[in-house]
């Protein structure tokens, strides 16, 4: 080896040699390099190198990396009272299932569970039993999670292959603003249309026997598509008339991410089950199940089920607790919207000086930026959206791009809302830079 030359350490040969032999691809491809160690808005690689997260993880990360607060709950709590039988109750998660549901009027049932699918699979299941009817209509470019019925009603990812879905799974198309299906005089979405139209065809398939609607109030791998204010209450209005339940799944909109503690509250809607999962855990296996007390106790009296190993265990709850203390005493809600508004200005900036730019949506600190080829046909760049990811990883900055053909080529922005201003500019300066190199 010639003086001077650096070998990374991302390359270690036997690290990716037991990759290649043992490591059961799951979707995607991965990133090549190790990841040693996070802390507040980083990851380090294997060579030291700070990568600035601008996806929270999973999504999930609310506080950032080994935020204090979590560290310490987690080692206090490990030594005391981590699992137990699911039948025994402990006072993290009494006390959590009690601030959770007092945080939303209507919503005041809790059952704590590990990850969002698990939760959709409990609400769904309640839904059912507390109907007596099984249909489930979601979004089209919906995503609940990869489990049973979750993943029945979930639809921005390839189904093929993998036999029929849950009897009684039906989709509506998202609402989308930027590709509008149907048009009001002045060229804008006409959503209730649209929702009407969609409903005609529920109606047209349904054997009578409808369930629930489950949606994300902004669907996220569906690629940052926010519905549209008023949207959720016209929503409301059709399973109302219909006997349906409302279930809204708010695994990454949740916790005060959009600027409000749930999106639904945007709307002055409240649904009738919610689900939170990763923002509620801030990146650990952490999840909750929410509903009223009428159902709850509709759904007791019929003999509701949902028995699993981590049912109401005490660990996470904790960090659950803590993650709710953060998020109150450090303002985090509101620290989502300004952040959320200085994020969302400085994409805003960039979308003037690049034309592969064509939309930035969202809300608070979840933004969406679309790739396109032009600002005329809308189609998405697929081919330059990757070498701006590609790019933006080579600089230091870790964006999530949806890479579902289906779904547009979309970057799912969503750092920590612990995140500090420089960080947010150093972000912004690094999506510019590498949109030119993409692009130059």
């Amino acid at each position: 080896m010639s003086v001077g030359t650096h070998v990374s350490a991302n390359h270690d040969p036997s690290f990716w040699a037991a990759v290649d032999s043992h490591v059961l691809r799951y979707g995607g491809s991965f990133e090549h390099a190790i990841i040693e160690r996070a802390k507040g808005s980083y990851v380090y690689d294997a060579d030291g190198k700070p990568i600035l997260d601008f996806t929270s993880g999973q999504m999930s990360a609310l506080l950032g990396h080994s935020h204090p607060r979590i560290v310490e709950t987690v080692r206090r709590q490990i030594g005391e009272l981590d699992h137990l039988f699911s039948g025994m109750l402990s006072r993290p998660v009494v006390e959590l299932a009690r601030r959770l549901g007092s945080l939303a009027p209507g919503l005041e049932k809790v059952m704590l569970l590990s990850t969002g699918a698990e939760s959709n699979e409990a609400a769904i299941r309640l839904a059912k039993l507390v109907t007596g009817r099984h249909e489930v209509v979601a979004f089209s470019k919906s995503w609940h999670g990869m489990t049973g019925a979750a993943v029945s009603a979930t639809y921005s990812t390839n189904r093929h292959g993998y036999g029929p879905a849950t009897v009684g799974s039906f989709a509506i198309p998202a609402p989308n603003p930027y590709r509008p299906r149907f048009f009001l005089p002045d060229g804008s979405l006409d959503w209730q249309t649209e929702l009407d139209d969609a409903f005609t065809l529920v109606d047209a398939q349904s054997s009578g026997s409808l369930a629930a609607f489950i949606a994300e109030p902004i669907l996220s791998a569906g690629g940052i598509i926010d519905l549209p204010e008023g949207y959720l209450a016209a929503l409301q209005r059709k399973c109302r008339e219909r006997g349906m339940l409302l279930i809204l799944d708010e695994a990454q909109t949740g916790i005060g991410r959009t600027g409000t503690m749930f999106a639904f509250q945007r709307d002055g809607v409240t649904p009738d089950i919610l689900t939170l999962s990763k923002t509620l855990g801030a990146g650990l296996p952490l999840a909750a199940m929410i509903t009223s007390a009428e159902l709850e106790a509709k759904a007791h009296d019929r003999g509701f089920v949902f028995y699993t190993t981590h049912v109401s265990d005490p660990l996470p709850a904790a960090v659950g607790l803590s993650v709710l203390d953060v998020v109150e005493e450090d303002g985090l809600v509101d620290r989502a919207r300004i952040a959320g508004a200085k994020l969302k200005q400085g994409l805003l900036a960039l979308q003037q000086r690049f034309d592969c730019i064509g939309d930035v949506r969202g809300r608070g600190m979840m933004v969406g930026l679309e790739i396109v080829t032009d600002r005329q046909s809308k189609t998405p760049d697929h081919a330059i959206s990757t070498l701006i990811a590609e790019a933006a990883a080579a600089r230091g900055l870790s964006m999530n791009i949806v890479k579902l053909p289906a779904m547009g080529a979309v970057f799912r922005i969503a750092p920590p809302l612990t995140i500090s201003d420089a960080e947010i500019e150093e972000g912004l300066s690094i999506i510019a830079s590498s949109i030119e190199a993409a692009t130059g």
